[in-house]
């Protein structure tokens, strides 16, 4: 039973520790079990990240858990607190691992150098000079001993425990050569002056007392360690996405007291801080512009090239870079509650996970090694029992327990998750957990939501009708000028269309909002009337007929239409309207050639959803649907056999989002629909959905690539070994070759690139976005 907690010691539902000491996947599998053992605790390890995520009740002692794993064999130890806003960890962490790192590239180099000339020695006979052996002996056994040394202690530490794994195959194989290449020296007739050993690629039968093995450990050992050096490497540039997102954040503040700036660590801002941000400065951390009008570039996260204006009320993200003034700032969230360290966050649990495949992986592993062991002494038996040497029987078991060692059936999934999910943070795709990938293989049906992920949401002025006589720009400058001075949406929207279009506004005299009709004022000399057609009533006017046409086709298509009248006359019509995205009908075409069938939902009306789809390219329209509705869209087509991907950003999207197969959230988005989704897509346009069904896609087909290698591996290779067909030398570089295969295989996801193409035609650039990324 766990040992009563302290108050600092009190866990909430989730845990993380780090651990060391683990080797493959079978170490993982055996950690994993002795902490699933624990009352109340449910724990996942990766080998690849190197870390258990733990489930434990609360108040549970973490020294419980550490103790469990080192009853195991291994090391744990909790995370360092975060450190800034990217919630980034300690050094401590991060140095350890780097040590490692080290001290093997260390002990390869030292294998390199004294194995070579062994390897050379006893491949090449015009080279055995009459003491060669002895002179391979002087070489080989530092490497075997002291550069070997990590899997001779990982073996004796598993045989203590009762365990068997990887370790224990490569220190048995290398350290069973060892041993008899010394019997011979000694005791046999290998040690005896000009003795040769012809090199052999298969195994023929011999006096076993004239031949020595010392190549053959020292070369496993060297190209196990080189392995295993490449795959830690490896693993370690496939989590640099994660560092680098953790790295974005600035470094330290200009914080206001008492009105005077004082320059502090980005880590001791505190929650309602006001900070300084002059231009080219990194915005330390989420908060809100008390005071100052900037543009803030935050391509560095989303990828969108135009800088964002803000001014005071709008809120900002740490990270982004101040383009233009000085801003004063309130802090709304610091440390590991910032939009970035939750990105960062939703990232490390996706490359934490497991899928379903890895579940796969594990538990065949966890039996592979005992096997092995088994076929191996099976083998020298059966050779011995037919009658051949000692020698050969001897050598065929060494080959069976090396070539065996699943280190590559213990990446497989792993390395390719962590650079999957990693590539996705850089093009502004979190996957939340692996299992995700699973579904992207399946669905043949997207549902979309209309406003906000297929349109921009926001209402924009699309046409100008006037009447004969009149000049467009003329109308838009002064009814422009008129709902400038009106806050309502559609006013706004008419504002912005107007000063886009002829630039800077006049100003309005005598503005009058009439509620639920319009606004009219005096806008350079003229009285100006602005709103629906029941306003021209009032000024005993009526629409002509052809604006009444133009009128009547805008509401026909689901758009808004407004009149325009001044000086006694109806002057136009214009037409506002949620604009569909630039990207959105080319994301239609690329969902279709994923195989994928798009449906528009939404709650317009019929004509302006039939309008919207019509554009894009969308054949079937669900228009019409309440909120609590859309769950329900989603249940029945999943009941006509249709596995569905939803595409949303809204809270009454939320429900769709869980109850799809897999569910996909604009980042722009509310916090319920990121919290709903298996997908979130930090930039607002479509054309992400299509790549992270693509990248999620290919991450699953890389990992059963892998997987597929790490088990035709093993099953072709064993026999050959046990048939005596297999050098033990030859046998270990292929062993650690199909490791190495396996990285460089899941390292290719490192070239996935974005189909997406913005505005200026480039490739977009998105990079560890958050943008609106709120309680991920």
């Amino acid at each position: 039973m766990p040992a009563p907690s302290t108050p600092q010691q009190a866990l909430g539902t989730d845990l993380e520790l780090e651990l060391s000491g683990m080797t493959c996947a079978s170490c993982a599998n055996r950690i994993e079990r002795k902490l699933n053992k624990l009352d109340g605790v449910t724990a996942t390890v990766n080998y690849a990240t190197e870390k258990a995520r733990v489930s434990a009740p609360a108040g549970y002692d973490p020294q419980a858990l550490i103790t469990a794993v080192e009853s195991a064999g291994y090391s744990a130890q909790l995370p360092p607190p975060a450190q800034g806003p990217g919630g980034g960890t300690a050094d401590d962490g991060v140095d350890r691992r780097d040590l490692e790192l080290l001290s093997l590239r260390h002990r390869l180099i030292g294998a390199v150098v004294l194995s070579v000339p062994v390897i050379a020695m006893a491949m090449i006979p015009a080279w055995q000079f009459p003491y060669w052996q002895w002179l391979s002996l002087v070489l080989a056994a530092p490497v075997i001993v002291w550069a070997g040394w990590p899997f001779h202690k990982a073996a004796f530490t598993n045989l203590r425990h009762g365990a068997a794994t990887m370790d224990t195959l490569i220190s048995m194989g290398t350290t069973a050569a060892f041993l008899w290449s010394l019997y011979t020296l000694f005791f046999g007739t290998a040690g005896t002056p000009g003795m040769t050993h012809p090199f052999e690629l298969s195994v023929a039968p011999t006096d076993g007392a004239g031949n020595i093995y010392l190549e053959v450990a020292a070369g496993v050992i060297l190209f196990i360690l080189g392995g295993r050096y490449f795959e830690k490497r490896s693993k370690r540039q496939a989590g640099a996405a994660l560092r680098a997102l953790l790295e974005l954040g600035a470094k330290d503040v200009a914080v206001l007291r008492d009105g005077v700036e004082t320059r502090i660590p980005t880590d001791h801002l505190a929650v309602g801080d006001e900070f300084v941000v002059r231009p080219g400065e990194k915005i330390a951390t989420d908060g809100v512009v008390l005071s100052g009008v900037s543009a803030v570039d935050a391509s560095m996260l989303t990828g969108e090239s135009v800088p964002v204006e803000v001014e005071a009320g709008d809120t900002v993200t740490g990270a982004t870079v101040n383009a233009g003034g000085r801003l004063v700032i309130r802090a709304t969230r610091v440390g590991s509650d910032t939009q970035l360290a939750r990105m960062a966050q939703l990232v490390e649990n996706a490359q934490s996970g497991k899928a379903e495949v890895q579940r796969l992986a594990d538990r065949i592993s966890g039996v592979f090694v005992p096997v092995v062991i088994a076929v191996a002494v099976a083998t020298l038996a059966a050779w011995l029992g037919a009658g051949f040497p000692v020698t050969a029987a001897f050598t065929a078991a060494v080959a069976v327990l090396i070539i065996a060692c699943p280190c590559a059936l213990g990446l497989a999934t792993p390395t390719a998750l962590l650079v999957g999910t990693g590539r996705g943070a850089q093009l502004g795709i979190l996957i939340k957990g692996p299992e995700v990938l699973e579904s992207t293989r399946r669905i043949d049906t997207i549902v979309l939501d209309k406003t906000g992920t297929v349109t921009t949401g926001t209402m924009t002025l699309q046409g100008v009708h006037t009447a004969p006589g009149t000049e467009e720009t003329v109308v838009l400058r002064l009814a422009g000028a008129l709902e400038h001075a009106s806050e309502h949406p559609i006013a706004q929207a008419i504002a912005r269309g107007a000063s886009h279009q002829v630039g800077v506004l006049p100003t309005v005299e005598s503005f009058q909002n009439l509620a639920g009709r319009g606004v009219q004022g005096i806008v350079e000399g003229h009285l100006v009337a602005v709103g629906r057609e029941s306003l021209l009533a009032e000024w005993s006017l009526t629409l002509p007929a052809d604006l009444s046409a133009a009128k009547a086709a805008a509401e026909a298509a689901g758009r808004t239409a407004v009149v325009v009248a001044w000086d006694g006359e109806v002057r136009g019509v214009l037409v506002v309207a949620d604009a569909i995205k630039d990207t959105s009908a080319e994301a239609i075409a690329s969902f279709r050639a994923l195989g994928l069938t798009p449906v528009l939902l939404t709650g317009d009306n019929q004509a302006a959803a039939a309008q919207v789809a019509a554009q894009v390219g969308i054949d079937q329209v669900i228009a019409e649907v309440l909120p609590e509705d859309k769950v329900r869209v989603v249940t029945e087509l999943q009941a006509k056999g249709k596995v569905v991907a939803m595409v949303g950003d809204g809270v009454n999207d939320a429900a769709a989002l869980a109850q799809a197969d897999l569910g996909l959230a604009m980042g722009t988005g509310t916090d319920a629909a990121i919290q709903a989704a298996d997908l979130t897509l930090v930039r607002g346009d479509l054309r992400a959905a299509a790549d992270a069904i693509r990248l999620a896609r290919k991450t699953l087909a890389t990992i059963k690539t892998n997987l597929f290698w790490a088990f035709a591996y093993n099953v072709a290779a064993i026999p050959l070994a046990a048939l005596g067909l297999l050098n033990p030398m030859l046998a270990g570089a292929a062993m650690a070759f199909s490791s190495v295969f396996v990285v460089s295989n899941s390292l290719r996801l490192r070239a996935f690139t974005s189909r997406a193409v913005n505005h200026r035609g480039s490739p977009a650039r998105s990079r560890l976005g958050v943008r609106h990324l709120q309680n991920a």
